[in-house]
């Protein structure tokens, strides 16, 4: 029996949905929405399970990772604690990092977390670890303590 050509090319498009991870029905970047929620998710948790695990979850593990979004926190002196998407960095004082035009991303996130104490950083560039490419970034921070956690979203 052969299927009308409608749902042919319907089952194509969900078959190569399948294998590629769904980026099609997905979403290829993250929101402004999902990234403030994932940052909410790691305070509560962070709060629940103590610093040292959650850090290590949020560097290590798959709770607070979703295709470009991933969780960061840092010391209120640029020092990183964690980092969902380079553990090479966690342990290094980062306050002085510049993205390519020299915009000082650490220094404004640290910034925001000791004057408003959340909101956004816009306007800087970071690699994306899924696209493998620098792209323009925003990040939502939250303070918790002498910490801030934040999430970013890339705008290609």
């Amino acid at each position: 029996m052969r299927l009308p050509s409608t749902h042919r090319r319907a089952a194509l498009v969900l078959m190569a949905g399948l294998l590629t991870g769904l980026p099609a029905f997905a979403g290829e970047h993250g929101s402004r929405d999902e990234a403030t929620a994932m940052v909410k998710k790691a305070v509560a948790y962070i709060k629940a399970n103590g610093p040292d695990k959650a850090y290590e979850e949020i560097t290590t593990g798959k709770s607070f990772k979703d295709r470009d979004l991933y969780v960061i926190v840092y010391d209120l002196n640029g020092k990183n604690l964690a980092h969902g998407a380079n553990a090479k960095l966690v342990g290094k004082d980062l306050i002085n990092l510049k993205d390519p035009d020299g915009f000082p991303l650490i220094q404004k996130f640290v910034e925001l977390a000791k004057g408003k104490g959340s909101g956004w950083v816009e306007g800087y560039k970071f690699m994306n670890p899924v696209a493998q490419k620098m792209e323009s970034k925003a990040m939502y921070l939250e303070r918790l303590g002498d910490t801030l956690v934040g999430c970013g979203i890339y705008k290609d």
